[in-house]
């Protein structure tokens, strides 16, 4: 098949990339509204840009109106924010932050997250999140439909024993972050192979997780 995108709408184009690239990275956003009240909501169009400066990628769509919307709105105006991954343990209540509740209540609330202090930023961070990186606004992109925020990586949170501080290595025997697939769709990523050297050459191995 050859597709013309200049021949697609909007939402045709979206549809077909936002299910053909998969799976991504889901990044459990928490921010602080004008009247302090903690917001959280999941984004799939996120992911990491560089190391030195260390900073991520987060791509937020516009509303149908032109309004911003709040996790877009909040970093906008106070220029912070804390990325959360989301593994299968939260993998239904960051489902649900996704969800319409009234402006006054906290999606953390809703869902039953705890949220805890950040060290650099005033958005604080989710307790359940295997991982948070505490972000500052580096710069602001804008497109006709989206927003597109590089946050510059201030510190970062993991849960007790996920990293090898004398090596600097994720034990990724115990780490199982959720992507994003499609629609409603997410994987785990429990099913995991290695290739190449570090396996012993280019057929998949059943090299263990922890030393790639």
């Amino acid at each position: 098949m050859d597709i013309d995108f200049a021949a697609l709408t909007e939402y045709q184009r979206y549809k077909l990339m936002a299910s053909l690239i998969v799976p991504r990275p889901i990044a459990l956003v928490t921010t602080l509204g004008p009247d302090g009240v903690v917001n959280a909501a999941p984004f799939s169009m996120f992911n990491m840009l560089g190391e030195e400066p260390p900073i991520v990628m987060l791509s937020i769509n516009r509303l149908q109106d032109g309004r911003l919307k709040d996790t877009a709105a909040n970093i906008v105006a106070r220029r912070e924010f804390v990325v959360h991954l989301a593994d299968e343990a939260i993998a239904a209540q960051m489902h649900r932050c996704g969800e319409a509740i009234p402006a006054h209540q906290s999606e953390l609330d809703h869902v039953g997250l705890h949220a805890a202090p950040s060290k650099a930023v005033s958005p604080p961070r989710i307790v359940e999140a295997p991982v948070a990186f505490e972000c500052r606004l580096w710069e602001l992109l804008e497109t006709e439909s989206r927003q597109i925020f590089i946050g510059q990586v201030l510190w970062l949170h993991a849960r007790d024993g996920l990293i090898d501080t004398e090596r600097w290595r994720v034990r990724l025997q115990d780490y199982h972050p959720v992507g994003r697939f499609g629609a409603s769709f997410y994987v785990r990523s429990r099913d995991r192979f290695a290739i190449g050297d570090e396996a012993g050459g280019p057929t998949p191995t059943a090299t263990p997780i922890d030393e790639i």
